[in-house]
C-alpha cells in the first residue's frame, strides 16, 4: 500500500482515477444485473432483461449507466496525454498508436479465445441459439471500445475548439432523434441516426477536453451541468416520449442507448457535473495529491502502517492498471459462471430463470460474488496483457 502511494506523483490528480475505476465498475455491475440468460424450453439460452419484465426498475439503470463519466475522463486524460508529447504533427502518429495499441492487443486476446470456444461449442453439437447468445453478450460491449478509439483519435481536433463541437454534436443528436420520431421509425432515417453513437459520446469527451484545459475551475458550472442536466432529463422523459431506463431494454421501441438518445446526452450531461463536484471528496478519500511523499517517508522508516487513504489509493490504482481486462472479461466470467453451473447442477434462479419478479433479483444478487471471483482469476490470467501494452506505451 505505501509503496504504490510512494511511486505516486505528487500532481496527479487521483480524482480522476477513482472516476474511471467507478464507471467501469458501474458498467460492469449494471450488465450482470440488467442482463439475464434464460434456458428455454428447447433447451438453448437466450438473453433476456429484468427491465422487460420489470419497468418499474429502471431508475437502477440511471446508477448503473456510467458512460458518459468514462468519456468525460477520457477526453480530459487523452488531451493532457496529446498536449504532453508536444504539437508537432510527428508526435501524433506514435502518441495514437500507443493508445490505439494498449486497447486493441487486449480485444484481439479476447476474440481469439472465444473463437476458440465458439469452435469448440460448435463441434460438440451445442445448439446455435445459445452460441449466438454467448458471443453476443461477449462482443456487444466493443462497440464501446471502438467509439472510445475513434473520438481518441480526433482528439487533436476536438482540442481546438471542444466546447463549439459539443454544442453542434448535441444539436445532431436533437436533430435526428426529432427525425425519429416524425418519421415514425423509417429504415434509412433510423440508419442515419446511428450517427449520435458517435455524436452522442462526443459531448461529454468534449467536455473533458474542455475540463483538461483549465475549464469548470469554479463550482457553479458543476452545479449548473448537474441541475440542467436532471431537469432536461426529466423533460424529455415526462413530455418528450424517451423511455425512462438509460440501458436498452429488448423489446422496446426506442432505446436510450443504441443509438444515443438526447436524454442520454443530457442524462450525462448530469453525470459531467455530479462527477466534477464528487472530486473534492474523492481526492480525500484517497488522500490529497502531493501525499506520495508522506508515503515514501513511512515506507522508508516502517515505523507506521498504511492509512486508510493509503489503502482506498492503492485499490483504485490497482483497478486502474487492470481497467480494459476488467471492461473486456466481465461478460465472459457472468457467462462462464451460467455455462458451467447449468452444465454441472442444472438451471438454478436468478442464473438462467425467467427475470421476471423480485425473487430473480433477490437471486442473481447472491450470484454477484461468484461473478466476482471469476472475473478476478480471469483478470489476473488476462492482466499481462494489458501490461505489455502499457510497458511498450511507456518504454
Amino acid at each position: 500500500m505505501l509503496r504504490i502511494d510512494a511511486a505516486t506523483p505528487g500532481d496527479r490528480d487521483r480524482a480522476v482515477d477513482v472516476l474511471r475505476a467507478l464507471s467501469v465498475l458501474g458498467v460492469v455491475f449494471g450488465h450482470w444485473l440488467v442482463t439475464a440468460v434464460t434456458l428455454r424450453a428447447g433447451g438453448h439460452l437466450m438473453g433476456d432483461s429484468p427491465l422487460r419484465h420489470m419497468p418499474a426498475l429502471a431508475p437502477v439503470s440511471w446508477v448503473l449507466q456510467p458512460l458518459a463519466v468514462f468519456f468525460f475522463v477520457g477526453g480530459r486524460v487523452a488531451a493532457r496525454g496529446r498536449a504532453s508529447v508536444g504539437p508537432a504533427p510527428t508526435a501524433y502518429g506514435p502518441w495514437l498508436v500507443r493508445r490505439m495499441r494498449r486497447l486493441l492487443r487486449p480485444v484481439g486476446t479476447l476474440l481469439f479465445l472465444w473463437l476458440l470456444v465458439v469452435s469448440g461449442l460448435a463441434v460438440a453439437g451445442v445448439a446455435h441459439e445459445t452460441i449466438s447468445t454467448l458471443l453476443g453478450l461477449v462482443v456487444s460491449p466493443l462497440w464501446f471500445l471502438l467509439v472510445f478509439l475513434v473520438l481518441t483519435a480526433a482528439t487533436p481536433l476536438v482540442r481546438r475548439a471542444p466546447g463549439r463541437i459539443a454544442v453542434v454534436a448535441c444539436a445532431v443528436v436533437a436533430v435526428l432523434d426529432l427525425a425519429h420520431f416524425a418519421a415514425g421509425g423509417v429504415a434509412w432515417v433510423e440508419a442515419v441516426r446511428n450517427v449520435n453513437v458517435l455524436a452522442g459520446w462526443l459531448v461529454p469527451y468534449c467536455l473533458g477536453v474542455v475540463w483538461a484545459a483549465g475549464g469548470f475551475a469554479r463550482r457553479r458550472y458543476a452545479v449548473g451541468m448537474l441541475v440542467g442536466g436532471v431537469l432536461a432529463t426529466a423533460a424529455l422523459i415526462v413530455w418528450g416520449g424517451y423511455p425512462a431506463s438509460m440501458v436498452g431494454v429488448p423489446g422496446a421501441a426506442m432505446s436510450n442507448l443504441n443509438p444515443v438518445s438526447l436524454a442520454a446526452v443530457t442524462f450525462g450531461l448530469a453525470q459531467c457535473g455530479a462527477a466534477l463536484l464528487l472530486c473534492g471528496p474523492l481526492r480525500r478519500l484517497v488522500g490529497q495529491p502531493g501525499a506520495a511523499a508522506t508515503g515514501q517517508r513511512q515506507a522508508s522508516d516502517g515505523q507506521r502502517g498504511a492509512t486508510p487513504q493509503q489503502f482506498a489509493w492503492a485499490v483504485v490504482a490497482l483497478m486502474n492498471l487492470s481497467v480494459i481486462t476488467i471492461f473486456l472479461w466481465h461478460q465472459t466470467a457472468m457467462l462462464s459462471v451460467t455455462a458451467v453451473t447449468l452444465a454441472l447442477t442444472g438451471p438454478h434462479a436468478g442464473l438462467h430463470t425467467v427475470p421476471d419478479g423480485p425473487s430473480w433479483v433477490f437471486a442473481r444478487l447472491l450470484w454477484l460474488p461468484v461473478f466476482v471471483l471469476v472475473l478476478v482469476a480471469l483478470c489476473r490470467a488476462f492482466q499481462h496483457v494489458e501490461g505489455d501494452s502499457r510497458a511498450e506505451r511507456t518504454g
